[in-house]
């Protein structure tokens, strides 16, 4: 991918990444919480399919909600942060050029 500015050909360019800090949060919002909801279901079914001792179903039900929630927070970062990328690329004219002070889009290769 070519990173140089169309207008004067400078390979001196930024990127401004707001739109995907934006989409990495909400993307890990979103999948942590999905994530947890995931484990909870989880946690009630093989409550009901296994007879764990008193102590031992709550404190996995708890570990099982906290890595649900943690493993979907990371997927959904992820997933965030790339589609943040793609559109501050391609779509939001996020990139500058240092030398003439052009912003512009990177083409879709």
């Amino acid at each position: 991918m070519s990173s140089r500015c169309p207008r004067c050909n400078s390979p001196k360019v930024t990127f401004s990444r707001q739109a995907m800090k934006i989409t990495a949060t909400i993307g890990t919002i979103g999948g942590a919480v999905q994530g947890a909801a995931g484990a909870i279901v989880g946690s009630r079914i093989g409550a009901r399919l296994c007879a764990l001792s008193t102590l031992a179903h709550p404190l996995g039900s708890l570990a099982g909600r906290i890595l649900g929630g943690l493993a979907g927070g990371v997927a959904g970062c992820v997933f965030g942060a790339q589609l943040g990328e793609k559109l501050d690329r391609h779509v939001l004219a996020h990139n500058q050029c240092q030398i003439c002070g052009h912003r512009f889009n990177l083409p879709v290769e």
